[in-house]
């Protein structure tokens, strides 16, 4: 369908936008506006998402029921159908069928605003998640996967799609032990169920506030802490605070060790050595890795090292210069310590670039910054975002905007649902979820549209001016925009590969690409203009702010890479010290600020749960962004020409294609753990993009 035909189909559906024709697009009006209240007396209810179940809580478990009827079928059909591509066909739709209900679940338990939507979905996160643990040590399913893939002349017939889709498949029965003896198999399942407990127990321990006695604080901070009776709530860190002693006694108390918490940890890496090794693999972090850019331990550990080497000296420069800033401002206390680094790279940022967010908030309303998207993405790739109204019942929030994304040829691509206000009990973290994963539908004969959600944490419109953005905040849109990118402009075969299912050290690509574009000026200078005035944001203003950014780089960097190597350690064979003895000397080798008594950051660090072994992955996809950014994009980011070659090299294949393999057909050129590291380093060069432009004219 073209942009022409979409837009006369549902020509209905923009009276529902106010815009000012002046001033800005369909999309940019969509999103400055007030949203509309839904007609719930008038219009037919339909459920979440466009699925009639799911009209009220009740419907998770009718749609759960279909679903697991719909498995029972496709797990027989997996058992009987003769080796070849019908049985991965019908492995990725047993896939399907439950992750388009536990993905959906899996976003409402922690998004809607209704207890009781949300107690119904996480029921039905349980109930398909125990399925999900039963089929994958499922002895005749993995078999009939077997039966194919030990046969070298089917194998030869397969598509390498449908090849590598059968692999992953088998991945997944190997690392729940499906290969073991009965009793050993039975022991994997156990671990698995004990894992889901520890890391459940894990993550929430990691969020919860310390209390303090209230008379062991000085009284004049009692009011930036919460007030608990006789007791003092910490709950964070306050690395922000101008006054050195609020920020070393939130840090201390903070991060004060909790005893249960920390033998939850200890149990959890004991677990996952345990679990690893019973399948046969050398440690959890060989186990976590495969199948990944870096694909062992040994790789990552070598481009941690290599880049803490690289960036020895102006990690010195950065920490010197923290200290001589605390010296200015506190003589009588001027070493400096974990606590200071954010706080003190903040004011140096400031001192040498004035960068002032609510100087730059009215040039990025959120309707600018959605146009900008929306011109970007016309450019690259010769797609449109257009603002549709949802129905009565369709979205858990009025608030909550929904997008169509159009290709100019190929018609309609997906859909984008924009949950992006602060609203109470919401989660803060800005993040994507995958509804529903696009694939070829051979049932149907056509191709099953991609569903996301963008969640951000914004403040509401006023009456008096729409929704504005800091530097910061329009940089977080970008880097979730691409991730819901990457989701539509895939058009992979298989939904087990489609879209972000892909390696972690490659999922954060197509996002961190996107703040490369946000702050580039040929590209902010298309959208960002003043709300009122229509004025452009000043070129001097956005120099300023991508320079300020590599004030204290090296030092910012050198805290990732301590964070990163400390997650490779607790995931290598057992050390027989505690956590805290590890952290101790880790952080004395690779980040050079002491280590505080009495403290045990790790219990803080949630990210052990989602991201166990693979924390690097941020490190290793901004290198490999930086190396797209300067090759492709640094001459002209608006090049169609590259555009289309990132869709088809990088971001159509989801997870079908080995993500080095996307990397090299990108760059034409297979890169090396050098490549990566001088990729992250030559970003800490002043005039980072004229020193690229230059090199390369």
């Amino acid at each position: 369908m073209s942009v022409l035909l979409y837009f006369v189909k549902h020509r209905s559906l923009w009276k529902h936008v106010r815009r000012n024709v002046t001033t800005w697009s369909s999309v940019g009006a969509a999103f400055n506006a007030k949203p509309l209240r839904r007609l719930d007396l008038i219009e037919k209810r339909m459920g979440l998402f466009g699925v009639p179940e799911l009209s009220s809580p009740a419907g998770f478990q009718a749609a759960t029921k279909t679903a697991l009827n719909k498995t029972e079928l496709l797990v027989e059909k997996a058992c009987s159908c003769p080796p070849g591509v019908e049985t991965v066909e019908s492995f990725d739709q047993l896939s399907d069928g439950l992750c388009k209900v536990a993905d959906l679940a899996d976003f409402v338990k922690v998004a809607h605003p209704d207890p009781a939507f949300r107690e119904a979905a996480e029921k039905t996160c349980i109930e398909i998640g125990t399925v999900v643990e039963k089929l994958n040590t499922n002895v005749e399913l993995c078999k009939s996967l077997k039966n194919l893939l030990d046969n070298p002349d089917i194998v030869a017939q397969l598509d390498p799609d449908t090849k590598r889709v059968a692999e992953l498949f088998m991945f997944d029965f190997e690392i729940s032990g499906i290969h073991l003896e009965d009793k050993l198999r039975k022991e994997a399942v156990a671990l698995h169920v004990k894992l889901l407990d520890l890391n459940n127990e894990f993550l929430v321990g990691s969020h919860m506030p310390n209390r303090i006695a209230r008379s062991a604080i000085p009284e004049h901070l009692h009011l930036h802490f919460a007030n608990d009776g006789s007791f003092i709530q910490v709950g964070g860190m306050h690395a922000d605070s101008p006054d050195d002693l609020m920020r070393e006694i939130a840090y201390r108390i903070y991060l004060y060790p909790n005893a249960d918490l920390m033998g939850c940890l200890e149990e959890l890496l004991k677990c996952r050595y345990k679990l690893a090794k019973l399948v046969g693999y050398e440690s959890y972090g060989h186990r976590a890795l495969k199948g990944t850019m870096a694909k062992t331990p040994e790789t990552v550990m070598s481009f941690l090292q290599l880049l803490t080497d690289k960036l020895s000296d102006r990690t010195a420069k950065d920490f010197k210069m923290m200290r001589d800033m605390k010296k200015k401002l506190n003589p009588r206390n001027s070493e400096l310590m974990p606590w200071d680094h954010p706080f003190l790279s903040g004011v140096l940022r400031a001192e040498r670039y004035n960068i002032e967010p609510s100087l730059y908030s009215p040039y990025l309303s959120l309707g600018a910054c959605m146009e900008g998207l929306n011109n970007l993405f016309s450019q690259l790739y010769g797609v449109s975002l257009m603002s549709e109204h949802p129905s009565a019942g369709e979205v858990w929030s009025d608030d909550v905007r929904k997008l169509a994304v159009v290709h100019e040829t190929e018609g309609l691509l997906g859909y984008i649902y924009c949950d992006f206000f602060h609203r109470s009990n919401k989660p803060h973290q800005d993040c994507h979820f995958t509804i529903r994963g696009g694939r070829w539908c051979q049932e149907t004969g056509q191709y099953q549209l991609p569903v996301v959600v963008l969640m951000l944490s914004l403040p509401q419109p006023s009456k008096s001016a729409p929704t504005l953005l800091t530097p910061g905040m329009m940089e977080n849109l970008f880097h979730e925009m691409g991730h819901a990118m990457h989701s539509m402009l895939g058009r992979t075969r298989y939904q087990h590969v489609t879209g972000t299912r892909c390696a972690t050290d490659f999922a954060e690509v197509p996002s961190i690409l996107m703040e490369y574009f946000a702050t580039d000026y040929r590209v902010i200078s298309q959208f960002a203009r003043h709300y009122e005035t229509g004025q452009p944001l000043p070129e001097s203003m956005v120099a300023r702010l991508c320079e300020s950014k590599k004030v204290c780089g090296a030092a910012d960097t050198q805290l990732q890479i301590f964070y990163a190597v400390l997650d490779q350690i607790y995931h290598s064979k057992p050390q027989n010290r505690s956590t805290t003895e590890i952290l101790t000397e880790m952080q004395q080798k690779f980040y050079g600020l002491p280590y505080t008594p009495n403290t045990a950051w790790q219990l803080r660090f949630s990210h052990l749960i989602g991201y166990g072994a693979k924390y690097y992955s941020y490190l290793m996809s901004r290198a490999v962004a930086s190396m797209v950014w300067r090759q492709c994009f640094v001459q002209d980011p608006l090049n169609r020409e590259m555009g289309e070659r990132y869709r088809r090299e990088m971001l159509a294949h989801g997870g079908a294609k080995e993500p080095m393999l996307m990397v090299e057909g990108m760059l034409q050129r297979r890169p090396t753990i050098e490549d990566f590291v001088d990729a992250l380093v030559s970003e800490l060069n002043p005039n980072f993009e004229t020193f690229i432009m230059d090199s390369e004219s």
